[in-house]
């Protein structure tokens, strides 16, 4: 289980092909403190540590993953929200994530609104029920709040704000439109959807 909240930038440094993938990433942590067989959030991506070096992480991702990831994502050169697994008596600053994209949505806008940006993200009709106006959405691997939300004919837009931290200690301060990102429901919009969707069978 993950918060959310991004302790690191970590970047590919190399990506092998033998059977899946094996991504190499450099990364500011204490890699002598991660114990193989760990688990890191890769951009919400919940991936497991299989080989470490100072200054570095290898993981292996699977085509399964690759193919319901954003597009690019696994790259020499891309850029990586990173956080270690939450340790039980961690604080809980963002939201419960849990490293599962449920879809991938498209950045339509990023725009300077105040002293912040206003980023908004087209997603599809599966996304749609579990995003609420003050909910959590995770983008990125990004607890961020939900300012508004507009159905549209082929799903939903999603309307946040990035303040000027967020942008600085994450990738998406380097966002731009067009590009692809992994979304995860809030868990508690998971669940009372599925609730409401078994009220309506009783």
């Amino acid at each position: 289980m993950f918060t959310g909240i991004v302790t690191d930038i970590g970047t590919i440094a190399e990506v092998r092909r033998q059977g899946d993938l094996r991504v190499r990433v450099s990364t500011g942590y204490d890699t002598s403190e991660i114990d193989l067989g760990a688990s890191v959030s890769c951009s919400g991506v919940c991936l497991t540590v299989v080989d470490k070096a100072p200054g570095s992480l290898d993981f292996d991702v699977s085509a399964e993953t690759v193919s319901r990831t954003a597009a690019d994502q696994w790259s020499e050169g891309r850029r990586l929200n990173l956080e270690r697994a939450l340790r039980l008596g961690d604080e809980l600053g963002g939201h419960i994530v849990t490293g599962h994209v449920d879809g991938i949505g498209t950045v339509a806008e990023w725009r300077e609104e105040g002293g912040s940006h206003r980023l908004t993200i087209a997603a599809g009709k599966e996304i749609a029920p579990y995003v609420a106006a003050k909910g959590s959405i995770t983008v990125d691997g990004v607890s961020l709040t939900v300012n508004e939300v507009g159905d549209t004919a082929d799903g939903v837009e999603i309307h946040l704000n990035i303040i000027p931290h967020t942008a600085a200690v994450t990738t998406l301060g380097a966002i731009e439109a067009g590009r692809q990102v992994n979304l995860e429901i809030d868990v508690l919009a998971r669940y009372l959807q599925r609730m409401e969707s078994l009220r309506g069978k009783s």
